[in-house]
């Protein structure tokens, strides 16, 4: 029964449903990637490592970019496999780079309760997309932009 109301959802009220298609997608793929692929390899592809992108944007972009963020967030959430904030980041990116909206990948870290903890986010001019407020807690220590 709750699988005929998702799909009925999906079908009926979602008008992104394209954008939700490649959500699932994406984050597949990322998450393989990640899982089965060096990460020094992975870099390569993540854009141009060190330069950020603009601190403004057109509200057409801004507009899209929530619609990404609310997509992946909810796709993310209901993953059979790992869907993490390196995988969100990447996959919001990827559907970013689909309209040449230029956007800023952040990788940082933070030592807290005795652990070193890893976070990525990804940010549209001032807007986070993916990682939350979380993402204040941590110091950059690499970003891409694309």
């Amino acid at each position: 029964m709750i699988m005929k109301f998702s799909i009925k959802n999906f079908i009926f009220k979602n008008q992104f449903k394209k954008l939700t298609i490649l959500s699932y997608i994406y984050s597949a793929y990322y998450r393989f990637q990640i899982k089965f692929i060096k990460p020094s390899k992975l870099k390569k592809n993540w854009g141009e490592e060190g330069k950020e992108s603009q601190n403004e944007e057109t509200k057409e972009n801004y507009l899209y970019a929530a619609h990404v963020a609310q997509n992946v967030g909810r796709i993310c959430n209901k993953t059979a496999w790992e869907s993490k904030c390196l995988v969100r980041a990447l996959t919001a990116r990827k559907l970013l780079n689909s309209r040449n909206i230029h956007s800023t990948m952040y990788l940082g870290v933070n030592y807290a309760d005795s652990q070193m903890k890893a976070h990525a986010w990804v940010r549209v001019g001032r807007m986070i997309v993916t990682g939350g407020d979380v993402y204040k807690d941590y110091t950059v220590v690499d970003k891409f932009y694309s």
